[in-house]
């Protein structure tokens, strides 16, 4: 009996490792196409967006309201083919920092308010996707596959196969 479900197990972890990759894909499709539609409306409405940050009494509402509207775009496009995902994840993390900071936090009553936010599961999907980037169903994962001198950066301890610390790349600039 025992070894029927660690048979089991074994073979559901497999199929939830070999489908990995559809978690990223699901919500880089999902917040790529909430963000392109909001940018694009944000854009073709600029003077309402203007005023609405204004009555949030951020600074510069014009340039920022043109800035949130691009970024939603460009970045909800961008997550679409999953292309500079961790970076416009970063720029749409911040986007979602202000938004809880200017518009949410003053009508919220605690942390538990904080969290039923959609902004909030916005930011924290953004987080995830920073961390662990766009997937195998990307142009990130096929340009790092096409060009092997595109590696992940090891962290400081990291090894080779045989254990013997990974030697650390060249720098190039002056040492002071």
């Amino acid at each position: 009996m025992l070894t029927s479900i660690r048979s089991l197990s074994s073979r559901a972890l497999g199929l939830t490792h070999r489908l990995a990759w559809l978690g990223p894909l699901v919500v880089r499709l999902t917040l790529g196409a909430v963000f392109a539609t909001t940018g694009w409306g944000k854009l073709h409405n600029l003077e309402a967006i203007t005023e609405f940050f204004a009555s949030l009494n951020i600074p510069a509402p014009g340039v920022q309201a043109a800035m949130v509207s691009t970024i939603e775009l460009v970045g909800g496009l961008l997550l679409l083919v999953g292309f500079g995902t961790r970076i416009v994840s970063l720029l749409l993390i911040g986007v979602m920092t202000v938004a809880i900071y200017t518009a949410k936090l003053p009508e919220l009553h605690g942390v538990v308010e904080l969290a039923n936010t959609i902004e909030w599961t916005y930011l924290a999907m953004f987080a995830w996707l920073a961390l662990a980037g766009a997937g195998k169903a990307s142009l990130d994962h096929l340009i790092v596959r096409r060009d092997p001198s595109i590696e992940p950066r090891p962290h400081s301890g990291a090894r080779t196969a045989g254990g013997m610390p990974r030697p650390s790349s060249p720098r190039i600039g002056v040492s002071l």
